[in-house]
């Protein structure tokens, strides 16, 4: 399995506040977008990494940061104004080598190496495959002058996350027929008849959204499942001949 992986990080960053991008604030003293990086870039089944980023963010990127994207081997490319025209762009740039597409919010920092190797050996059997949680807690539909109008039921209601994985020409198929108005890139496999299998994520998949979710963040990070660590001998273990 080869994939080549997209992290989107060309938002314009309204809801979080600020004048700089959110991917370049710090959880523990890290730029969001590099911690996103890290996921990925030292897998064996990923052939290549890349970042999209605003056209006014292109220039921090190849100054402050050349020497951290320079050493991970990843790729800059500049985004659109939609998150669909960005993703598009590096679409067109995908390696021939990548026989599956990844594509991972700069904005989840978050996530467990345990929860990609699930979604990409879903990825993998089903074609598609997208870590989401079930939604838990009571529904309100919210009319604009703030009075509730609606409880909804949150039965089989999952909310979608990233990582999400695709066949290379699942996602190249729907990209031919994307609308900007696509919530994220499921919704545009599922445009097309493509069936997306879900794989269940963890609350612990932070969005940095607004402000507040820095904090979130950097209280659960470290927290995260770890894969285990294959034991080795030692020297009072029985020899296995």
């Amino acid at each position: 399995m080869k994939v080549s992986v997209i992290i989107p990080a060309a938002g314009g960053s309204r809801r979080f506040g600020g004048k700089a991008s959110k991917v370049f604030e710090r959880i523990k003293g890290q730029p969001i977008f590099i911690r996103a990086i890290e996921l990925f870039v030292n897998r064996n089944d990923v052939c290549e990494v890349q970042l999209v980023v605003a056209e006014a963010d292109k220039e921090v990127m190849r100054t402050r940061y050349a020497a951290n994207i320079g050493f991970m081997g990843v790729k800059l490319v500049v985004g659109g104004p939609t998150r669909t025209e960005s993703v598009g762009n590096a679409l067109a740039k995908v390696s021939d080598e990548a026989e599956y597409i990844c594509v991972h919010d700069a904005a989840r920092p978050c996530v467990s190496q345990l929860w990609i190797d699930e979604v990409f050996a879903a990825a993998e059997k089903f074609g598609s495959a997208i870590l989401a949680y079930p939604l838990h807690g009571t529904l309100k539909k919210v009319a604009p002058d703030n009075k509730i109008a609606q409880t909804l039921s949150r039965e089989n209601l999952w909310e979608a996350q990233t990582p999400q994985v695709f066949g290379r020409d699942i996602l190249m198929r729907a990209y031919e027929n994307a609308t900007d108005k696509a919530d994220d890139d499921a919704a545009l496999v599922e445009a097309i008849g493509e069936p997306v299998a879900v794989v269940t994520g963890d609350p612990r998949n932070v969005k940095i959204t607004r402000r507040s979710d820095l904090a979130l963040a950097a209280a659960v990070v470290d927290s995260l499942p770890k894969p285990k660590l294959a034991k080795t001998a030692g020297p009072f273990d029985e020899a296995k001949w």
